[in-house]
């Protein structure tokens, strides 16, 4: 069974999410493979014998866990005709999710496991890049607050409350 028949089978399954990139007409280079998440975190924490929140959180795979639970708690609430997406090109400039909602409303949404997040330059180069209408730092805080180049940073709870509130 070639590679990509294999994730086709993961997919179907609903064992893991294939993220697409998102591919505007901004006249870059766009990193064009998809991004792959497992969708269950407990069974990836299971197949890393990962019994404890000190073992997890001492090891390399905690932030890439973290943000695939995100990804997949925020795309549970998206509102129907929301398209989501990652952005990344060669020259560095990314956002972990787009979410696009016809031509007029796009988020982009950085995912951080800090209780003290900070962005890239990456980051506002790619809001730039893809004409952000809003722009989410979701972190494991409790605190919503403003930093800078108008980028909110949100509990992920609030931010679920904020696309299910766009239904």
């Amino acid at each position: 069974m070639s590679g990509g028949r294999c994730i086709e089978l993961l997919e179907d399954k609903l064992l893991i999410r294939t993220l697409r990139p998102w591919s505007g007409n901004v006249g870059k280079r766009l990193v064009k493979s998809p991004k792959v998440y497992i969708r269950d975190s407990g069974l990836t924490h299971a197949l890393l014998n990962l019994t404890s929140l000190d073992d997890l959180l001492g090891h390399p795979v905690v932030g890439a866990s973290w943000e695939g639970f995100v990804i997949e708690n925020l795309l549970s609430c998206l509102p129907i005709g929301t398209t989501p997406w990652f952005y990344r090109t060669s020259a560095g400039a990314e956002i972990d999710l787009v979410l696009e909602q016809g031509s007029t409303q796009r988020y982009a949404v950085e995912i951080k496991r800090s209780l003290a997040p900070s962005l890239s330059k990456g980051f506002y180069m790619g809001c730039e890049d893809i004409g952000a209408t809003k722009r989410f730092l979701v972190y494991p805080g409790s605190e919503r607050y403003p930093i800078a180049n108008e980028v909110t940073v949100i509990p992920l709870i609030d931010m679920m409350k904020e696309l299910a509130s766009r239904n």
